[in-house]
């Protein structure tokens, strides 16, 4: 089974083959509150996860989703300009769950009921740095690739060492 390792310190997703092997590398935007666990930080959780679900099989290019569920709507410019403060999640999501009891998963610090996911952004959204609210995000032909490659039950490995 392929696996993810995200890097928080190079703002980059790699995918790798059962050998280790590089398949591909992507740019990626974590939390611009850096790393961290807690319930209501805002960071990027750190440490062993697996994908727990994919959502969004065959969702046209920049459809919106709100709490896991396409709005109907698609990305554009003038929608972003009607809701200025909106955290967009476009095209899919790859739904992350914490694997170390303790320290991303259960009470305070489960990855899962803090909502983190590998995720679509606007075109608009810069790649390879910080800036997310604790998500990775992903450009939307990024994350359509990676969501054709990967299923639920792959390890993602999440670290902020350089």
């Amino acid at each position: 089974m392929p696996r993810i390792e995200i890097s928080i310190a190079k703002q980059t997703l790699v995918l790798l083959d059962d050998g280790g092997r590089k398949l591909r590398e992507y740019a990626v935007s974590t939390a611009k509150n850096g790393a961290g666990e807690q319930w209501g930080s805002y960071c990027t959780p750190r440490g062993r996860h697996v994908i727990r679900a994919k959502i969004g099989a065959g969702a046209p290019l920049n459809t919106v989703f709100v709490a896991r569920r396409p709005t109907g709507e698609i990305w554009s410019l003038e929608l972003a300009a009607k809701f200025p403060g909106r955290d967009w999640i476009l095209t899919r999501i790859l739904w992350l769950s914490g694997c170390q009891p303790g320290f991303n998963r259960f009470g305070k610090v489960d990855t899962m009921r803090r909502y983190i996911y590998i995720h679509g952004s606007p075109d608009t959204v810069a790649m390879g740095q910080p800036g997310s609210i604790g998500c990775v995000r992903m450009r939307n032909v990024d994350i359509i690739e990676l969501y054709e490659l990967v299923r639920a039950g792959t390890p993602v490995e999440i670290s902020d060492e350089t």
